[in-house]
């Protein structure tokens, strides 16, 4: 066997297996931020890995808490691309497909919103949706105290994720 292929299939087992030990070959093996459950296994799913398998499609409604984006996060782009508008109707979820329209609703006021899904997160325990602060505020959660308890009910899922 000439020397240049042997060198060449060395070479592709070590970079193989450093990817490998590395979790470069396995992202759904790495810590995430946080995990949460599959809407079809109930397992958790590492967050930070979540790909469009993982995504809940099924159009259920949750509860849990909301807060909303910090004023330091105006203008950046969010995970679909566009600029993060503090006076717009978007909104981030762990679990909710990207371009989801949403009604989210305050329990304790009574008020409600529609939003749009343009963001990952909120990367905070027990939290299932950040808002913009102009869809915060107008569901009545205040700037001292930051959270509230929510529902969250989707419109308009897409079912076919993005290629």
């Amino acid at each position: 066997m000439p020397l240049v292929s042997r060198y060449n299939r060395v070479l592709v087992f070590l970079i193989g297996v450093t990817a490998i030990g590395s979790g470069a070959m396995a992202p759904a093996a790495r810590a995430a931020d946080a995990a949460v459950p599959d809407a079809h296994t109930d397992k958790p799913v590492h967050v930070a890995h979540l790909d469009s398998a993982h995504l809940d499609r099924s159009g259920r409604k949750r509860v849990g808490k909301a807060s909303f984006y910090s004023k330091k996060f105006a203008g950046k782009k969010m995970a679909d691309g566009t600029p993060m508008q503090p006076q717009g109707n978007n909104a981030a979820s762990k679990t909710l497909p990207l371009g989801t329209t949403a009604k989210v609703t305050n329990l304790e006021t009574g008020q409600s919103a529609v939003v749009t899904i343009r963001d990952r997160g909120p990367y905070v325990k027990d939290r299932i949706v950040d808002l913009s602060p102009a869809t915060a505020q107008k569901i009545g959660i205040d700037h001292k105290e930051g959270v509230a308890e929510v529902a969250v009910t989707p419109i308009d899922v897409p079912q076919n994720p993005p290629r």
